[in-house]
C-alpha cells in the first residue's frame, strides 16, 4: 500500500556529516533543491550519501553521529573496519526492525516533482563508446544478469522497456544536503531476478556500472530484501522522458528505502552473489571501499 503523499516540497538539509569524510565537509547550512552546496571538493562529486528523516530513527542516528565525529583514524585500521562492520550490521536491523521489511518509501503527486532534478556523481561515463551508445539511442545497450543465476539474462533496451512497468513518483535524499522528487519508470528488479532465477546460495545483488571515479570502476549492492521490495526498479526513464545523461542514462537503480549513492547509474551488470569480500574492496560499494560509507544506507 503507498504511503500517504507528504505535502510540502523537497527542502533542506538532511545528512551535514558524512561518515569519515572529515571536519571540512560540515554543511553551512540547508539547502534547497538545485542550490550550489559548500562542501569539500574530495567528496562534492559522489552519488549520494546520509539521511536521517523518520523521527523513530534517531537511535539509529545517535550511532551514526559517533562514528562520523573523530573516528577516521580508528576506521583506518583493522581492528576500526571490524568495528565498522559491526556498526553498519547493526544499523541495518534496526532500522529493518523499526520500519518493517516492507515498510514503503513514500510516493509524491505529479504536482510536487521538483523542476530539475539535479545530475550528482559522474555526470556521464565519458568514453568513446558511450559517446556512440548516446548518439545511438542506446541501440546496442546490454543489460546482463549473471553470478549465482540459474539462467543469465542479456537484455536490451527494448526488452526492457517491453516488460511490465512500475512508476513511481519518490524523493531522493544526497548527503550533500540537498533532495528531489521525480517519476520513475522501469521494470522491478524483482521481475528480473525471477526470470533469471536465483540459486539457493545467492545473497547479495551486486550492480555494476560503465562511470569510473578516480580510476575505479563504480559499483554497489543491497540485500535480497531490498532486491525483491516492490520500489526497487531498474528505471530508464524520469519524469515520463528517457533517462537524461548526467541522471544515468540508459539505466539506473531506484531502491527507495536508501540513500542516493546506493542508486546505481549507467547500469551494464546485475550479479547475485553469495558474499561480498571478494568484489572490489570487500565492502559492497564503492563509497563504502574508498570512504567508508555505511553499506545499509536505509533512508
Amino acid at each position: 500500500m503507498v504511503r500517504p503523499a507528504c505535502r510540502r516540497a523537497a527542502v533542506g538539509a538532511i545528512g551535514p556529516l558524512p561518515v569519515r569524510v572529515g571536519h571540512r565537509a560540515v554543511r553551512g547550512g540547508p539547502h534547497r533543491t538545485g542550490d550550489r552546496l559548500r562542501s569539500d571538493p574530495a567528496i562534492a562529486r559522489h552519488g549520494n550519501r546520509g539521511a536521517r528523516i523518520v523521527k523513530r530513527r534517531s537511535v539509529i542516528a545517535g550511532l551514526g553521529a559517533l562514528f562520523a565525529t573523530g573516528c577516521s583514524k580508528v576506521a583506518d585500521s583493522s581492528a576500526g573496519q571490524a568495528l565498522f562492520k559491526v556498526s553498519n550490521e547493526w544499523h541495518r536491523k534496526a532500522q529493518r526492525a523499526l520500519t518493517g521489511r516492507k515498510a514503503m518509501a513514500p510516493e509524491f503527486s505529479r504536482a510536487q516533482i521538483s523542476p530539475y532534478f539535479r545530475g550528482n556523481g559522474s555526470l556521464t561515463v565519458g568514453t568513446p563508446g558511450y559517446a556512440a551508445a548516446l548518439e545511438s539511442g542506446f541501440a546496442d545497450w546490454r543489460l546482463l544478469v549473471t553470478g549465482l543465476v540459474e539462467h543469465p539474462l542479456s537484455l536490451s533496451m527494448d526488452n526492457i522497456r517491453r516488460l511490465p512497468q512500475r512508476t513511481q513518483i519518490t524523493r531522493h535524499d544526497c548527503v550533500e544536503g540537498w533532495s528531489a522528487i521525480g517519476e520513475w519508470t522501469g521494470p522491478q528488479l524483482s521481475m528480473l531476478l525471477e526470470a533469471a532465477k536465483l540459486k539457493p546460495e545467492a545473497r547479495f545483488i551486486v550492480f555494476h556500472c560503465a562511470d569510473r571515479l578516480r580510476g575505479q570502476p563504480y559499483y554497489e549492492s543491497i540485500d535480497l530484501d531490498d532486491a525483491f521490495h516492490p520500489q526497487t526498479i531498474v528505471a530508464h526513464a524520469l519524469n515520463g522522458a528517457p533517462l537524461p545523461e548526467r541522471n544515468g542514462a540508459p539505466l539506473r537503480m531506484r531502491i527507495e528505502r536508501q540513500l542516493g549513492y546506493k542508486h546505481a547509474k549507467y547500469l551494464t551488470l546485475i550479479e547475485a552473489v553469495a558474499s561480498l569480500e571478494q568484489i572490489r574492496g570487500g565492502q559492497g560499494g564503492y563509497w563504502e571501499d574508498v570512504a567508508g560509507y555505511q553499506w545499509y544506507a536505509g533512508a
